[in-house]
């Protein structure tokens, strides 16, 4: 069996660090940063890592939380300069465009989407969204962003190039996340308060079927071949889930389910499609599942807290 390789890095919100795993040796460096990061995300060329955040050590949307939001970005080749950049009230998570040049990140707190010009640092916009904008992803035709509207129950379509919403899809409850197929025939979202993975026919423009996995459902990925969906189970903080639901999108059903850790969250994939990557949020971990058996094959101690994660090859 091969070994993954590649890094992986995970948003520690619970102690202000991100992460770095080296896949081949399995060395992991924490750093503490400036940000309670919720979320990371490396920029199209990989040389650059994007996360958002409080910048207080309050914790994400915490009570009593009063510093602003902010974007850090970081040099993937270790380099020591690190620049903030204003986010809003309460950045969730973040995404760039195909070329790497704006960011996007959802603004829970201000229902709307930030623009930010990554070469000016600073913000050129605002993209008003339904209630408490979270997870977002870029179609893979670059054209389109989808923005899960956790207290909406919708998903919003916002054009990239004019930057606006041009649809707004009705989902269910609690949509934390989306993701899409390969081809962007089928965009997924994670419904955490109907424990169900809702499929969307983007041509159609409408949810078409809804999918029962396991407890709290936060993050997805498809594979590269659309064959399959990873679906990271949370559950709640008094009583966590420890698995990752593996549902086959065309045949509409959970074909595996793969125990993790406690608080399975944030999921990546690898560019091959043969291991996926999740955060445990409770447990401190990343586990790893090669998808060819469907099971873990290494755990990693982390940062507390680990939320989201991203992988560069």
């Amino acid at each position: 069996m091969s070994a993954p390789t590649g890094i992986v890095y995970t948003a520690n919100e619970r102690d202000g660090s991100i992460t770095r795993v080296q896949l081949e040796t399995g060395v992991k460096q924490t750093t503490k940063v400036e940000i309670t990061p919720h979320n990371v995300q490396v920029s199209p060329d990989g040389k650059r890592l994007l996360a958002v955040g409080v910048s207080s050590h309050d914790g994400h949307g915490a009570a009593g939380a009063t510093s602003k939001g902010k974007l850090l970005v970081m040099e993937t080749s270790g380099a020591s300069d690190r620049v903030l950049i204003d986010a809003g009230d309460q950045p969730a998570h973040v995404v760039t465009d195909a070329s790497g040049g704006r960011a996007f990140v959802s603004d829970s707190g201000s229902n709307v989407v930030h623009v930010i010009d990554l070469a000016s640092k600073r913000s050129v916009g605002q993209i008003p969204t339904d209630k408490y904008p979270h997870g977002l992803r870029l179609s893979p035709n670059g054209k389109d962003l989808y923005v899960a509207n956790m207290r909406g129950g919708t998903v919003s379509v916002i054009d990239v190039g004019t930057l606006k919403e041009t649809a707004r899809i009705s989902v269910g409850k609690g949509p934390v996340q989306v993701g899409f197929s390969t081809d962007g025939t089928m965009a997924f979202v994670s419904l955490s308060a109907e424990n169900s993975l809702g499929i969307i026919d983007t041509a159609k423009g409408r949810l078409v079927k809804k999918v029962p996995v396991g407890s709290t459902p936060i993050q997805m990925y498809a594979t590269p071949d659309t064959r399959n969906v990873y679906v990271a189970n949370q559950g709640s903080a008094t009583k966590p889930a420890d698995t990752v639901s593996v549902v086959d999108p065309q045949a509409g059903k959970v074909v595996a389910t793969i125990k993790t850790d406690k608080g399975a969250h944030g999921v990546a994939i690898s560019k091959d499609g043969r291991y996926v990557f999740v955060t445990n949020i409770e447990a401190g971990t990343l586990s790893i599942i090669d998808t060819t058996s469907n099971k873990v094959v290494a755990t990693h101690r982390v940062g507390a807290g680990p939320n989201g994660v991203t992988y560069l090859e």
